[in-house]
This record gives structure tokens, sequence and C-alpha cells, in this order.
């Protein structure tokens, strides 16, 4: 009897210790889904601010250029090489928010043909 009653306590801890398992594993996964839920939000918004930040420089960019254009064309004395120069610039520069643009929608779209 003594022995029984031994495997049962035993048996009511091990189940015990099985709930608490259960327990702290749905609460860190529930941890884990907030925390990812956070870094997304950050991600999301970090990427947003760097992209108009971007855009802004680009922007300012071709503002430059075509203000060169114009002042060359209207005669006042800059060389010519800086206003290709800053062609140039502006050229690449919106050239490669293109193809970060690209490259950013196609991760994109990657992610979303994740089956899970």
């Amino acid at each position: 009897m003594k022995i029984e009653s031994d495997a049962q306590s035993l048996l009511a801890q091990i189940r015990e210790y099985q709930n608490k398992i259960q327990e702290n594993r749905i609460g860190n996964i529930r941890d884990s889904n907030a925390e990812i839920t956070s870094t997304g939000a950050n991600f999301t918004s970090n990427l947003v601010s760097a992209l108009g930040e971007t855009m802004k420089s680009v922007n300012e960019l071709q503002g430059v250029s075509v203000d060169a254009q114009e002042r060359y064309q209207m005669g006042e004395d800059i060389p010519l090489t800086d206003v290709v120069m800053k062609m140039q610039k502006a050229s690449l520069a919106l050239e490669a928010t293109v193809q970060i643009r690209n490259k950013v929608l196609t991760a994109y779209q990657e992610i979303m043909n994740i089956q899970v």
C-alpha cells in the first residue's frame, strides 16, 4: 500500500512538472510571437524611414542637376564637366534606388510564397 501511495504521489508530481513545462512552452511561444511582432514593426518603420530619406536624397540630387543644367543654359560660368557630373550622380542615384526597390519587391514576393 505504501509503495502504491508513493507511486501515485510520484506520478502526480510528474504530471505537475509536465503541466508546468507545457505552460512555460506556451508562455515562451507567446513571448516569442510578441517579440517577433515588435521586431517586425521596428523593421517596417526603419525601412520606411530609410526609403523616405533615400528618396529625399535622390530628389535633392535631381534638383541640383536640373539647377546646374538651367544655369549652364542661361550662360552662367559653370564648367560643362560639373554639369555632366551632377547629371550622372543624379542618374546613378535614381538607378540605384530603382534597383533597391526591385530587390525589396523580389524579397517580399519570395516571403509571401513561403508555405507555412
